[in-house]
């Protein structure tokens, strides 16, 4: 059983992920999409899923890193045409803004769980599924890896999900405008040009820089990652000053924690550290 914060109070830990696979093994959590026969889409249990697992991983103490993957030859190919697009059109506007306000959440969701989160990507990310991978702090991408972001080839406005919010502050205002207006595909080497790719590798060797990447995360001053990831976050909107004094109060906060006195004895000791967390 899963140990959670005290401040989780009546409300249970799920241990049941239906609509995609959840394992952790030593600190690192896994989500895979597993319906590799139609490339990973999403549905609207999925969704759900993935934005309530999203909100819960702050209050387990087993997962310090969380890897998104897709199973099979693709990531996640976005949302599943008949079972979402189908059902949408028959929706009033009161369910549509419902839907549209969950898709959201799970993006948002994963910029406010200060877990990093990777996305290892092969073949198509598209849609939803090249929102899910642009909110994730780190991308490793194969070789076979593709990103389209599609919204304006079914006739719906490219800046969904937050990607109009994220993608100019990842690759500029001039290629988002490009990739979010046209919505074409592009292929591995045009996303790590255009600075979409945190770490482009060979097709065979995605599983193992995945879990290397995770390893040092989950090994690493856990604590520090998680309010550098806030403050990458919150200071996105702020003016400088007001980040200046946000940086200030965090780091006297953190020289007060376990690792950074276990760094000092570590140094003088002329070992590694042993980080805690704490």
């Amino acid at each position: 059983m899963t140990r959670t914060s005290p401040f989780r109070a009546s409300a249970p830990i799920t241990q049941d992920w239906r609509h995609f696979d959840f394992r952790v093994d030593d600190g690192v959590g896994t989500v895979t999409f597993t319906r590799p026969e139609k490339y990973n889409p999403l549905t609207f249990d999925s969704y759900a899923d993935l934005r309530d697992l999203l909100h819960e991983l702050p209050y387990r103490d087993d997962v310090r890193v969380l890897v998104i993957r897709g199973e099979g030859k693709a990531f996640c190919a976005g949302g599943d045409v008949n079972e979402i697009i189908g059902e949408l059109i028959r929706m009033d506007a009161k369910d549509l803004m419902a839907f549209t306000k969950m898709t959201g959440d799970v993006i948002r969701a994963m910029r406010e769980c200060p877990i990093p989160i990777i996305s290892g990507i092969q073949g198509i990310a598209a849609g939803a599924g090249s929102v899910i991978a642009l909110a994730s702090d780190f991308r490793v991408v194969a070789e076979s890896g593709k990103f389209a972001f599609l919204f304006t080839k079914v006739g719906l406005s490219g800046g969904d999900m937050g990607a109009a919010y994220l993608l100019p502050r990842v690759v500029g205002a001039g290629r988002a405008t490009e990739l979010l207006m046209l919505g074409d595909t592009i292929n591995s080497t045009t996303a790590e040009r255009y600075g979409l790719v945190s770490k482009l590798v060979p097709t065979p060797d995605l599983d193992d820089e995945v879990a290397a990447l995770a390893r040092r995360l989950a090994d690493g001053p856990t604590l520090a990652y998680q309010q550098t990831k806030t403050l990458i976050t919150r200071e996105l909107d702020m003016p400088i000053g007001s980040a200046m004094e946000l940086d200030a109060m965090t780091q006297a906060l953190l020289m007060t924690t376990h690792d950074h006195s276990e760094f000092h004895a570590s140094f003088n000791a002329k070992r590694p550290p042993q980080w805690a967390g704490r």
